[in-house]
């Protein structure tokens, strides 16, 4: 009886294995048919850009450089860009939120020194440095992105305000690390690394003149 009963049940986990693989082989196709179908649609509303490069590339201009970059700021700016924002706003309007990235850099061009710009008083070396200055104010655009952006019913948004935005985010980075002294920062490291530079090679006592008006 017990080995009846033990046949019994090998049988029915045999028919249920059976059953079970078989609507498992009739089910993956399908499973995997809506898998590529729902890849499909995923590629369709949300494609991947294809940026084809023109292969000409113009070489304007090739200038040589002497600029000694003594400090460089990182500033985070937000800004926001509104257009027809009146009654009318959510049939014609465009609102534009963009999170710039930047750096400012700031130094002297050494190519301005000139020969007179450096002399000696009895054991004293005095030096005319040029007047410090903003070598590079530029977006990020690796860390620079559109946050949000809201357009009217009926109309696809003005193509040229994100470029004014960037434009105007430049600008802002360039003004809040004036306004922060970078300026007055650069020239302080500069005259620190040339105070060493010039110790290097022998001379003592050192004296920086201001620049030329």
């Amino acid at each position: 009886m017990i080995i009846l009963t033990l046949v019994g049940i090998a049988a029915i986990w045999f028919i249920v294995n059976l059953v079970s693989s078989r609507i498992n082989n009739t089910l993956n196709p399908l499973q995997q048919a809506n898998h590529e179908l729902g890849t499909q649609v995923a590629n369709l509303l949300h494609p991947t850009p294809t940026i084809i490069p023109d292969p000409v590339t113009i070489i304007n201009e090739v200038q040589s450089l002497a600029r000694l970059e003594t400090i460089r700021y990182t500033v985070e700016k937000v800004v926001t860009a509104e257009v027809n924002q009146g009654v009318l706003g959510p049939l014609f309007g465009d609102r534009l939120l963009f999170v710039a990235h930047g750096y400012v850099i700031a130094g002297i061009d050494m190519s301005k020194i000139k020969p007179e710009d450096l002399w000696l008083e009895g054991g004293l070396l005095n030096v005319r440095l040029p007047a410090t200055e903003i070598l590079v104010a530029t977006l990020d655009n690796d860390k620079s992105y559109v946050y949000d952006r809201v357009t009217g019913l009926f109309t696809h948004g003005d193509p040229a305000l994100e470029t004014q935005v960037r434009q105007v985010a430049e600008q802002e980075i360039l003004k809040a690390a004036i306004q922060d002294g970078i300026l007055d920062q650069a020239t302080t490291n500069t005259q620190t690394y040339l105070r060493w530079f010039f110790e290097t090679l022998g001379y003592k006592n050192i004296r920086f003149a201001l620049p030329k008006p």
